[in-house]
């Protein structure tokens, strides 16, 4: 582990004579002890440090170099307190030296390495400052968990973290809380920056997706002075802290339920300086009471936020509108019929109005055309046609929530993520307008 200051630990060395380094060198390796990730070292009085692997060297060792291999030989333990690493250990990838450290580490203890065993080591994972958080898929077989705790200091060390946390399937209890364990550490809090934007939150309680920068940092640059806003899945303040501190809206109305998040969107709040531009609703968005206020409505939640669409119609300004952030989870298989949003026997279950598809009488027609030449070269033929099934859903709910027709544009669809194969996360801006009343 590092010590503060970022320095390596001290490491465990035998020292002897300059004309005896080979033998002792010949005989740690054979026996799996000598520490390949640090340089062997001349003391200040001439004789050889050779570090070795573990807190120590146990006695055998020494008596066998001692009076077997080098009779009369120095043969003395120490602590080098600022190792230097090897050359091997320089020009290692971070997964490269992980992969070193733990199998001479587990060596050392008895472990007999195998390929299983470095397959099971992870290639990636998320790093939030001085802590490290593993994928579910690595560190899986049976015999790690005789190494532990010690394992996950090793792991630690290798990497250059204090703490290490492992991430599990997130939970489908509605909140998307993680299953993430702390392995080493007192606490899972972390911070993470964005765009000059501060985000404080616990990696075992709340969600936190790095995929999303290309999103964030769009709607930063978004004109939305003057305008309100209203979040209906702040999480963390995702999106929230970017239409705040970057967009310059005049206020947000941030929905929550994860109590969790919500202490961490009440700090980041507080320490980005704009809690005094944000309400946060506490509880399920859909029994939310705002109404008539929003110029903007986000919904950030995939794989889909329909069940969010009534009540964003809902806050919409009846006068003026406003604009739509639907984020979305979209299968693109080749050959497959895209469904409609709410096509599903359960979907229907769980409708909150019963679909119906009406005719927008105050486009004159245009609005297909015009939709077409706004999408990009880019945008694959089942966001399109996503899109436009959405857009004919949020019509129809726009009629039944304020009893008058609306139109609807589509203004542009952004790819945000691959979510997995064949599945990407995008977002729609569309474009909700009340049609003028005639006489």
């Amino acid at each position: 582990m590092e010590r503060e200051g970022g320095k390596p630990a001290a490491v465990v060395a035998v020292v002897t004579e300059p004309r005896f380094t080979q033998r002792y060198r010949e005989y740690l390796e054979k026996q799996k002890l000598l520490d390949r990730r640090h340089r062997v070292e001349k003391m200040p009085d001439g004789t050889v440090a050779l570090p070795v692997l573990g807190e120590t060297l146990p006695e055998q060792h020494l008596q066998e170099l001692r009076d077997r291999l080098a009779p009369g030989s120095t043969c003395i333990v120490t602590q080098l307190l600022d190792p230097v690493p090897s050359k091997k250990a320089q020009g290692c990838s971070p997964a490269q030296r992980l992969c070193l450290e733990v199998s001479r580490w587990a060596e050392a203890r008895g472990v007999t390495w195998s390929p299983e065993l470095e397959a099971d080591l992870p290639r990636s994972w998320q790093r939030h400052g001085d802590l490290l958080l593993l994928s579910e898929d690595c560190f899986q077989a049976k015999r790690w968990k005789s190494l532990e705790p010690e394992l996950w200091e090793t792991v630690a060390s290798a990497l250059g973290v204090c703490r290490v946390a492992k991430r599990g399937r997130v939970s489908p209890d509605g909140t998307r809380t993680p299953a993430v364990s702390l392995l080493l550490g007192d606490h899972g809090w972390v911070e993470h920056v964005d765009n000059g934007i501060r985000y404080k939150f616990d990696v075992t309680q709340c969600m936190f997706s790095f995929g999303n920068i290309t999103e964030k940092l769009r709607v930063a640059s978004l004109p939305c002075a003057g305008e309100v806003l209203v979040d209906l899945y702040a999480g963390i303040g995702y999106f929230t802290l970017p239409f705040l501190v970057h967009a310059g809206v005049t206020f947000v109305h941030a929905c929550e339920w994860n109590p969790h998040a919500v202490v961490a969107l009440r700090k980041n709040l507080d320490i980005n300086g704009v809690a005094d531009r944000c309400q946060i609703h506490f509880g399920d968005n859909r029994k939310l009471k705002l109404s008539n206020i929003a110029d903007r409505v986000n919904l950030g939640l995939i794989p889909s936020s329909e069940e969010g669409w009534p009540i964003a119609c809902q806050v919409l300004r009846r006068d003026a509108g406003g604009i739509l952030h639907i984020h979305q989870n979209v299968e693109s298989y080749p050959g497959k019929n895209l469904q409609p949003p709410g096509s599903g026997e359960m979907e229907k279950e769980h409708r909150p109005y019963p679909q119906q598809i009406i005719t927008n009488q105050c486009t004159n027609g245009a609005t297909r055309d015009s939709r077409r030449r706004t999408l990009s070269a880019a945008t694959k033929p089942e966001w399109q046609r996503w899109a436009e099934s959405a857009e004919t859903r949020i019509a129809t709910l726009l009629q039944q929530v304020h009893g008058t027709p609306w139109k609807t544009q589509i203004l542009h669809i952004q790819p945000v993520k691959s979510y997995a194969p064949h599945v990407d996360h995008i977002v729609l801006d569309l474009e909700c307008r009340p049609c003028p009343l005639v006489g």
